[in-house]
């Protein structure tokens, strides 16, 4: 069955409203109390929008914490919502308490996809590896402001949803340690061919995987969830034994729901608990 027309439908509009934007207020997802900050990009070549939110405990000590990244981390796309889940979990002592960066797009197709050899992914975005680039920013400008900016512990995490996610999977396989907790739901393998899934065998044997995890989601959209569905039969053959990891299928939940639906198992599963890093909240 070929939905992909479907989901360039759905992608159009995605890319229209770049990503969440309004809806996150008419979700009833009031803006945070945060940091606006902005970073001139050598790399990018444009300036970006940055937004970090505290924990609550942040000021009242000089504890280092551990920081979760986000692209689509606009305060109009996901920044609101995730930050909101992050400061409930922290209060209810279900997580450690966290630094959230979000970082908020401009141009996504081109930022979160890796390079591509087929010629259909063209109408959905550039097929020149513009994933490369964005992890570059986050790696050598990002990342090293934040550090140096925050009392941070060196400790890192990445989450986002389609087009973010297959960035995060992109980022988890070709350089693993950038951020060494990966959450990934319902990301866009069918890119170029679904290469990431065909190449995972190989690059799981060669893989240094200590100290890093990942966990992944799949919704009822076909033509994720079969690779999805295929990625973790890669993984029970072949992970290392030292990857952390899990594959949470979601045949109930929507491209357009699971991110909501999933966003706190995946915390609970993948980010700190308290007894590891930072105080509880105050």
């Amino acid at each position: 069955m070929n939905i992909r027309p479907f989901f360039a439908a759905f992608l159009a509009i995605c890319l229209a409203a770049c990503g969440a934007t309004e809806t996150n207020y008419a979700a009833g997802d009031p803006l945070p109390e945060h940091v606006a900050t902005t970073l001139e990009s050598k790399v990018l070549g444009e300036t970006r929008d940055i937004a970090v939110w505290l924990p609550p405990s942040y000021a009242d000590n000089e504890i280092e914490y551990p920081v979760v990244y986000m692209p689509d981390g606009g305060v109009k796309e996901d920044f609101p919502h995730i930050a909101n889940t992050l400061a409930e979990m922290v209060a209810a002592g279900e997580i450690a308490p966290v630094i959230l960066v979000g970082v908020s797009n401009t141009e996504r197709a081109r930022d979160m996809t890796p390079d591509s050899k087929t010629a259909d992914d063209e109408q959905y975005a550039p097929m020149s590896d513009g994933a490369a680039n964005f992890r570059a920013f986050w790696r050598d400008e990002l990342i090293p402001m934040i550090e140096t900016k925050y009392r941070t512990n060196g400790e890192r995490a990445i989450v986002g949803e389609s087009l973010a996610g297959l960035f995060i999977m992109d980022s988890f396989f070709r350089e693993p340690k950038v951020f060494q907790r990966h959450i990934a739901i319902d990301p866009s393998l069918w890119w170029n061919d679904y290469a990431l899934v065909k190449m995972s065998e190989q690059i799981l044997t060669t893989m240094d995987a200590d100290g890093i995890s990942l966990w992944f989601a799949g919704s009822d959209a076909e033509d994720i969830k079969i690779h999805t569905d295929a990625l973790a039969k890669v993984f029970q053959i072949g992970a290392p034994d030292a990857l952390k990891w899990t594959y949470v299928p979601k045949p109930n939940e929507q491209h357009s729901t699971i991110y909501r639906a999933t966003k706190k198992d995946a915390f609970r599963w993948a980010l700190w608990p308290v007894e590891e890093a930072g105080p509880p909240s105050q």
